[in-house]
């Protein structure tokens, strides 16, 4: 093969490696598997406009179903769908739905849904209990270090972390 047969191949191999669910690795906190709507389950299937309107963790369902970024989420009514639709950056999680804290220190733990706040009107969720209660000692100060952090990590993968 000559050099830039080479040259070309390898350019679009390249290419072709950008292009791929990979290379935006581990950006969503996600379950494993697919739902009906082919895209994998964010924030564990809580519906995020009601946590976030009302502060109650209340479980979507499959028949209120909306994909955004490849990322499918539950609802539990039309309406509260209609919303995050019309506005999904109200109403997703921070980080990619990942702990907060652990984005705070270069990490990407489960954001689980029953540990959470939030503050300015934006979603974090955190790992578990205990790290919840780490993030209320410094809320302003976690928050501002997984900002700054996520900015660097949101396409790596958690496993390379």
């Amino acid at each position: 093969m000559s050099l830039s047969k080479t040259l070309v191949a390898a350019t679009l191999l390249s290419i072709a490696n950008l292009s791929s669910p990979a290379f935006s690795a581990d950006e969503y906190n996600t379950s494993s598997g697919l739902t009906a709507a082919g895209a994998p389950l964010g924030m564990h299937g809580v519906d995020p406009v009601t946590f976030v309107n009302l502060g109650n963790r209340i479980d979507g369902a499959a028949r209120h179903t909306a994909v955004h970024d490849g990322v499918a989420y539950y609802f539990s009514s039309k309406e509260t769908m209609d919303k995050f639709t019309a506005k999904p950056a109200a109403y997703l999680p921070q980080n990619g739905g990942f702990c907060t804290f652990g984005v705070s220190v270069g990490k990407k733990f489960d954001g689980d849904p029953q540990f959470a706040a939030i503050v300015d009107d934006k979603l974090y969720l955190f790992l578990n209990e205990e790290i919840f209660r780490e993030f209320q000692k410094d809320e302003a100060g976690t928050i501002a270090k997984a900002d700054e952090n996520w900015k660097k990590i949101r396409t790596t993968a958690a496993k390379d972390l």
